[in-house]
């Protein structure tokens, strides 16, 4: 029988033994949440994981996995912005700067105002007359950013729909709001929600809405009204309950087919149907040579189903599949995200027999490719391209460096115009007029008519070419399109007065011979 002495001592032997120990696996889990912090520890736990990350159904994530580039000398980032800033009388650069690929314009404007296009991506930047204080000239800048480090971390819900766009310097600041324009691919404008980034382009990125979604898109492109110029983008977002879709473009590359070459790869790529996803992929081809064959194909992308699917279905005689599968996959994420992948099929000529007609095999290939999301395999899209060794001049577009420089119209006589020259016309002056007159043959014509508005692809394509109102309105009474005529003359009757100079054609160019009134003097 124990004593009463010993007893008394029980609950502090307790206490010594438990107690220590518990204290010490508190304050070591202390200290780990001090020396680890929790989003290092998300990271860690997602190492292995082949998916992207996914955050709460929430608009955004508000924390983002910190960049791992390395970071920039004082000196570098001076000379960064200085090179993005410095005028390009015109032109627009494509080029590697501080491991990110950048398309850029910059030009100075005065109290007149300005614009500012990125050829071909439909991108552009108008600073109205009276932005600027007269007596001062400001230095701005537009920017394409093609780094997908720098797009917003995006939910399996929300899907990206344009590109990033970067207007400079940072923070600058105007008198009247500039109008920063760029294309979108969302079906419906309504779910199409516009984000801002005010930070530098070399920080970290902290992406919010700008509104709510529909506020700044129409049909096919993002217009927004500026107080400070920063980054921007739009993001798809369907309400609860909505389905979430957006259109893909599928573009077909592959090098030109030579006699007596053996093996041929064709690469598929999808894309954002916007021009500046386009051009991301003409630019990624140029180092291998390869050429886009044939219009781009529109493909209804929806964010409901699975995985897309590349299925080959017939190689013409001559030729063999060198893979080991028919199939290849593209996971879902990657398209959703705007991540512009593409799957590659290489080809193989067969070796021809002794009473073979080997000329019969050294000029042509002929594929056909099946393109379908998982749970919708009976509504495909037929790829149909012919390969052949002459050189198809139509199907390469210029240079994203080629022309100097255009104008842009109005934006409220630009829907004016869209409007009236999209429906067919049974006499044929509509858009395919007005694209023959600009000097398209009917080939591209047919590439034009894939566009999700052939009429604006082809009033784009006169700013281009640097016309002037008073050249467009002779052009549409040379095409007896007296409505589109009509709308231009009470256009310029308002700002004007009704003056214009005369006109006349010259080896199929039009040359003013009165005053020459460019766009931005106009606006």
């Amino acid at each position: 029988m124990c004593s009463s002495h010993e007893s008394s001592f029980q609950p502090a032997h307790f206490l010594l033994l438990v107690g220590v120990p518990v204290a010490s696996a508190l304050l070591l889990v202390q200290c780990l949440r001090w020396h680890c912090p929790r989003w290092q520890l998300r990271a860690c736990w997602k190492l292995d994981s082949q998916e992207e990350p996914v955050s709460d159904p929430t608009p955004l994530p508000e924390n983002e996995s910190p960049s791992q580039c390395p970071l920039a000398t004082l000196p570098e980032m001076a000379a960064f912005y200085q090179e993005l800033h410095t005028p390009t009388q015109g032109q627009t650069i494509v080029r590697r700067l501080m491991h990110k690929l950048l398309v850029f314009s910059a030009r100075e404007v005065d109290h007149r105002g300005g614009c500012l296009i990125l050829q071909d991506t439909g991108i552009s930047l108008l600073i109205p007359p009276g932005a600027v204080a007269v007596g001062r000239q400001e230095r701005v800048s537009l920017i394409l950013v093609w780094d997908l480090s720098d797009a917003p971390s995006l939910s399996r819900a929300q899907a990206l729909v344009s590109p990033v766009v970067a207007c400079g310097p940072h923070g600058a600041s105007f008198l009247k709001p500039c109008t920063l324009t760029f294309k979108h691919c969302a079906q419906q404008p309504s779910h199409a929600r516009t984000y801002s980034s005010n930070t530098n382009l070399l920080n970290a990125k902290a992406w919010q809405p700008l509104g709510q979604p529909g506020d700044h898109a129409s049909l096919d492109e993002c217009r927004i009204h500026l107080s400070h110029f920063s980054l921007y983008t739009c993001v798809l977002e369907a309400p609860v309950g909505h389905e979430a879709r957006k259109w893909l473009q599928l573009a077909v590359f592959c090098s030109p087919l030579a006699p007596g070459q053996s093996h041929l790869q064709l690469r598929v790529y999808f894309l954002n149907n916007t021009p500046c996803a386009l051009q991301w992929a003409l630019t990624n081809e140029q180092p291998h040579g390869g050429r886009l064959r044939g219009p781009c194909q529109l493909f209804d992308f929806t964010g409901a189903r699975g995985d897309q699917r590349l299925k080959l279905k017939y190689i013409s005689e001559g030729w063999e599949n060198v893979d080991e599968s028919s199939c290849q996959l593209v996971p879902h994420l990657h398209i959703w995200h705007g991540k512009c992948p593409f799957r590659s099929f290489c080809f193989r000529r067969k070796a021809a027999n002794e009473n073979e007609d080997c000329s019969a095999l050294t000029n042509e290939i002929i594929v056909t490719m099946h393109t379908f999301q998982d749970g919708l395999e009976t509504k495909y899209m037929e790829i149909l391209r012919f390969q052949a060794s002459e050189e198809e001049s139509w199907a390469v577009p210029p240079p994203i460096s080629q022309p100097p420089s255009c104008n842009r119209l109005p934006p409220e006589l630009f829907e004016q115009l869209q409007m009236l020259l999209e429906p067919n016309s049974i006499t044929g002056n509509d858009w395919r007029r007005l694209a023959s007159h600009l000097g398209l043959c009917g080939m591209k014509i047919r590439f034009m008519s894939c566009q999700r508005s052939p009429a604006a692809a082809a009033l784009e394509l006169f700013e281009e070419q640097n016309g002037s109102l008073q050249e467009l309105h002779s052009l549409m009474t040379l095409m007896e399109r007296l409505d589109c005529a009509s709308v231009i003359q009470n256009y310029l009757s308002r700002t004007h007065g009704g003056g214009s100079p005369a006109l006349v054609v010259r080896g199929g160019a039009w040359e003013n011979q009165g005053l020459e009134l460019e766009l931005d003097e106009k606006l």
